[in-house]
């Protein structure tokens, strides 16, 4: 029975897509909304203010389909950059990346943990915003291969092998 949760595990036959880009320059700086952007190993994201932060956290992602999730739970639409996360993505399930890398475009990531919400998501997104987020926060990533991520980039699970 392992061999064959290990075995679905190890499958995605969805591809997602680049929906939305983003950084910060600054820290509580508005996030600024790109059509591309530059990934690096060493530094993160160019010119957002967590560049050479921390390994664990270089890039954070969320699931467009967890937008609207929010959006119908707070009864208002919620645009990307109020979640203040680097990417989006839709059409494939970022929860199931779990213990995998995959690419974004010709860049490499790997899945280091889920990116909760913090107190910021009540101002961001008003009363119930925090709430709201809970189970909705998307994902922590490290760059493993660097490179430029452009909107509509194809967003895959690199099997592991054994």
């Amino acid at each position: 029975m392992a061999f064959i949760i290990k075995e679905l595990q190890n499958n995605i036959p969805q591809t997602g897509k680049l929906e939305w880009i983003s950084r910060r320059p600054a820290r509580r700086a508005a996030v600024e909304e790109l059509p591309e952007i530059r990934l690096s190993p060493e530094t993160g994201l160019e010119g957002d203010h967590y560049s050479g932060k921390s390994q664990l956290r270089q890039v954070t992602l969320i699931q467009q389909e967890h937008l609207q999730a929010i959006s119908q739970l707070l009864k208002k639409e919620i645009q990307p950059g109020q979640t203040r996360r680097n990417l989006v993505v839709s059409g494939i399930n970022l929860l199931a990346l779990s213990g995998h890398q995959f690419s974004i475009g010709e860049t490499l990531l790997k899945f280091t943990g889920r990116c909760y919400p913090c107190s910021r998501m009540e101002e961001n997104l008003g009363p119930g915003g925090y709430q709201a987020m809970r189970g909705h926060g998307g994902i922590n990533a490290q760059i493993i291969r660097g490179g430029t991520i452009r909107l509509g980039d194809p967003v895959r699970m690199i099997p592991e092998t054994d």
